[in-house]
Parts: structure tokens; C-alpha cells; sequence
């Protein structure tokens, strides 16, 4: 990639507002379980973070809405998952630099 496409106004925005809908813990731990996984229901994301169903539910929709989360639906359930792949790196990255060893 070329000096100028890195500072390219559009793939700046557009990345930051990846990074500004990351930007919360309960995100940072549903992006953490969706990169462990393929994909997961609200319900299965809910009860492993065991937090309310309205919560996962409204922090799923703001990680849709910004791009960072895709979603399928398969009978009654919304099947969630990382829109890129490479999301995965960006998540191994903030676990590495939160690693309090």
C-alpha cells in the first residue's frame, strides 16, 4: 500500500469510525467471543457474557450499523460475525496490549 493511500480521507474515516464503535468494554468483549467463533446468536452472546438480552442486543446494532459486525438469519435466529476477518487482528492486538503481565 502506497504513502498516500494510508492518509487517504475516506479509509480515515471509515476506520475510525470502526475503532469508535469498538470503543466500549462490552463490545471489546463481544468482538472477543465473536473471534473465538464463527458465528453466535444474541442468546448465545448473552448468556456467555452474561449480560441482558436488551444490552447484547443494542451493542450488537451499533457494531452492525458501523461495519464492523454482519448478521444472517436462519429460521428465528440472527447469526452475528465479523464483517472482515482481519477484524481478528485488531482484536489480538488489543489483547496484547492490555495483557497486564
Amino acid at each position: 500500500m502506497k504513502n498516500k493511500d494510508l492518509f487517504n480521507p475516506e479509509r480515515l474515516q471509515k476506520a475510525s469510525k470502526i475503532l469508535k464503535a469498538m470503543a466500549h468494554p462490552l463490545r471489546v468483549a463481544i468482538l472477543n467471543l465473536l473471534s473465538e467463533n464463527k458465528k453466535l446468536t444474541v442468546t448465545e452472546i448473552h448468556q456467555s457474557l452474561n449480560i441482558e438480552q436488551s444490552t447484547t442486543s443494542h451493542h450488537l446494532g451499533i457494531l452492525k450499523d458501523k461495519g464492523v459486525l454482519l448478521s444472517e438469519r436462519d429460521g428465528k435466529n440472527s447469526y452475528y460475525f465479523l464483517q472482515n476477518s482481519n477484524l481478528k487482528h485488531i482484536i489480538e492486538c488489543l489483547n496484547k496490549c492490555t495483557d497486564c503481565d
